[in-house]
């Protein structure tokens, strides 16, 4: 049985091996996951959130206006964060509330997940904007295994997101640390996103993303919105939602 359990726990430590071997060449240079310090939890009903300035010069994008951006980043994206702000401690208020009926609470919980995934989303959504540059090797490679090519990717990604035009909703790449599958996903709002998946690449397709700028014409704006990815932050997301999963694995092979 003593070399049973040492059989499993090289399988299971070669398959870790491989798994990270797949990865960058900057993932295997990293610090080892033992290096890396977790952080304490914060309490879940601070009220504390703000919103995060643009990692980028606004007035630099290319077919996206500084007017626009600044407009989105503080009426929608604050909006958001302070309406998030409200919710959490509304929510810490009305649990000292023993006479309060239970869905009375529910209804302010749904909203919390709203403005939750409004933040987040757009939290995403500026931090991969502001480049200029293409795709990687690591991300070239990434969409040829999950996708067929580049190309098919960026297909689906856009027709996702012309189908969302006159709507609204969200298009997302993302990795799912159960399946390990990168695919691109359809996001109707804020409350329903995919499971157990890490968002590499973020696309806003409400109107007020593009309205000021393109009126109803949404397909010129996803033109716009590709000239300006950020690719080497979707290259680093991707790169580190691939090391969750190995890790994952690992553990799920003890």
């Amino acid at each position: 049985m003593h070399e049973d359990l040492q059989r499993r726990e090289f399988l299971a430590t070669a398959a870790a091996g491989a798994t990270l071997a797949a990865l960058s060449p900057s993932a295997l240079a990293s610090k080892s996951d033992a290096d890396v310090a977790i952080p304490p939890l914060q309490l879940a009903f601070a009220s504390q959130h703000q919103a995060k300035p643009l990692p980028f010069d606004p007035a630099k994008l290319d077919g996206i206006s500084e007017k626009l951006i600044k407009s989105h980043w503080e009426n929608n994206y604050g909006g958001a964060v302070k309406a998030l702000n409200a919710v959490k401690q509304k929510l810490a208020e009305l649990l000292q509330d023993t006479n309060l009926p239970a869905y009375f609470y529910n209804d302010i919980k749904r909203e919390q997940l709203v403005r939750n995934g409004s933040v987040v989303l757009h939290d995403l959504y500026f931090g991969n904007l502001g480049g200029r540059d293409k795709p990687d090797a690591y991300l070239e490679k990434a969409f040829n295994e999950a996708f067929g090519s580049a190309a098919n990717w960026e297909k689906e990604f856009k027709r996702i997101g012309n189908g969302l035009s006159g709507g609204s909703g969200w298009v997302v790449l993302g990795l799912n640390l159960h399946t390990g599958l990168l695919e691109n996903y359809w996001q109707w709002d804020h409350q329903h996103a995919p499971s157990a998946t890490l968002p590499v690449l973020v696309m806003d397709l409400y109107e007020h993303a593009y309205q000021m700028d393109y009126g109803a014409a949404a397909q010129q704006y996803i033109d716009a919105f590709f000239r300006n990815i950020n690719w080497e932050i979707v290259s680093q997301r991707l790169d580190k939602a691939r090391r969750a999963r190995a890790v994952l694995l690992m553990d799920n092979s003890r």
